[in-house]
């Protein structure tokens, strides 16, 4: 089984995203990560799905969202053909001893401390899977309290655009 992305544009109103999501649900299919924002056209959102499976089924489901009538393009891109990024927000248990041991990490990884209190540390990063995980997995003796994550964006590599044709 690979990871693909569906990056999607759709039409920017109400309930795109419920068809969307209830696509994938029909027929059986998880959806790994899934994040939506508006693009430099107004009328238009982009979804980024990532999702697990072979290249079969993946077919099928971008034919499948093809048909909804919000959809305006689907681009399938491959790990090797996409910039992503993940934002994630992950409060952490501290103690005055291990603080800087956190804060040290933290740097390490190129976070960002965004809260501080007398027993937590709230950090921010941004990145791909395997860095966020590495970090994440660092973090994970300490006591993680919370995480927050947005979901994975991508856009294609190189001079490919995905545009509403319009």
């Amino acid at each position: 089984m690979e990871k693909y992305i569906l990056s999607v544009l759709v039409e920017n109103h109400a309930g795109v995203l419920s068809k969307v999501a209830g696509l994938f649900s029909r027929r059986g299919f998880n959806i790994d990560s899934l994040a939506v924002g508006i693009t430099q056209d107004p009328t238009v959102s982009r979804i980024t799905i990532e999702v697990t499976g072979d290249e079969n089924t993946v077919e099928q489901i971008s034919k499948q969202l093809n048909k909804l009538i919000d959809v305006i393009k689907i681009k399938t891109l491959r790990n090797n053909d996409a910039v992503k990024r993940e934002l994630v927000l992950v409060k952490v248990r501290t103690t005055s001893k291990n603080r800087s041991e956190i804060v040290q990490i933290i740097d390490i990884f190129r976070a960002n401390i965004i809260d501080l209190s007398p027993n937590t540390v709230t950090a921010q990063i941004t990145g791909g899977d395997s860095k966020i995980n590495a970090f994440l997995e660092m973090l994970e003796s300490f006591g993680i309290e919370e995480i927050s994550r947005t979901g994975m964006v991508a856009l294609e590599r190189g001079t490919s655009i995905l545009k509403a044709d319009k």
